[in-house]
């Protein structure tokens, strides 16, 4: 009895209205609208994503933009000052070559190529003359001496004694240039030791003080000739500014002479390498780079 009357108090109380019990907590909102679970949910997410989409792909390309903007601000004013101070550096390097080797223009080829130098032949042709005439005049002395000793006739001696004063006459510079034209074999020695004397003085008046063909080196850039070990002596001579007392036979100022051809075919290089970087800084309005080379000496 009890039961039942319990039950039907319970019907009852249902029947006359709904009674709300605790629960579990509400489904969230699903961050896309295609998990969303029923029509509102699927409405809400998508005001959601319209809402933040524009503000996050703003705030996710905002960064990146000032980032490449402050890159550009950056290295963009930086580029041209780069490229200017490189070609600053080049051009004073190149003037400082320019000013180191100029005196190579200054070179006298003639001088120094000695194309009067007299060759073997002709000093081996005077020394022959030369050796004929001692013999000669030596002969003319025996007869002479063997006179007066008796072993001879007076007329033999009185010869021998015309003789070597006639040959010792044709030995006299100005005598001897009547009847032939022909150098002594003293005369080439002489203009050998002249020429010789006038190479080594004009090395000297190149050298100068400071040295030159070492200093025309660094142009080795622009004639790789210059860096040719038979060049060595001669540069070391040169830097230690004693080179022209060096300079004894002509095969070293020929050789002297082969380096300052080969340092002046550089210098044109350079120069035209100066006056091109000169050209091109004036077209770039980089009145600092752009300069004329210094007074040569």
């Amino acid at each position: 009895m009890a039961e039942n009357t319990a039950v039907d108090k319970t019907d009852s109380a249902n029947a006359s209205g709904a009674v709300l019990r605790p629960g579990r907590a509400a489904d969230p909102v699903p961050a896309t609208p295609e998990s969303a679970l029923n029509a509102a949910q699927r409405t809400a997410a998508l005001q959601a994503d319209d809402d933040q989409g524009p503000n996050a792909e703003s705030g996710s390309e905002q960064p990146g933009a000032q980032e490449s903007q402050d890159r550009t601000a950056e290295t963009g004013p930086e580029t041209p000052d780069i490229e200017q101070a490189l070609a600053e550096s080049r051009q004073r390097k190149l003037r400082l070559m320019l000013r180191q080797c100029d005196r190579v223009l200054l070179m006298d080829f003639n001088l120094l190529a000695m194309s009067d130098w007299p060759d073997n032949y002709q000093m081996a042709a005077a020394r022959r003359s030369r050796d004929l005439w001692i013999f000669s005049a030596l002969l003319a002395a025996t007869f002479f001496l063997s006179g007066l000793t008796g072993f001879v006739p007076a007329w033999v001696a009185g010869g021998g004694f015309g003789a070597f004063v006639i040959i010792l006459l044709l030995g006299v510079p100005f005598i001897r240039r009547i009847y032939t034209s022909r150098p002594s074999y003293m005369d080439l020695i002489i203009r050998r030791q002249r020429m010789l004397r006038d190479a080594r003085k004009h090395a000297a008046h190149l050298e100068g003080k400071e040295g030159l063909i070492w200093q025309c080196a660094r142009m080795a850039e622009y004639n790789p000739a210059l860096r040719h070990t038979r060049f060595s002596e001669l540069l070391r001579l040169s830097e230690q500014r004693v080179l022209p007392r060096y300079l004894t036979r002509r095969e070293h100022v020929r050789l002297y002479l082969i380096y300052l051809l080969e340092a002046e075919k550089a210098y044109g290089k350079v120069q035209q390498a100066f006056f091109d970087g000169n050209q091109d800084a004036i077209d770039r309005g980089w009145q600092a780079v752009a300069a004329v080379p210094e007074d040569r000496a």
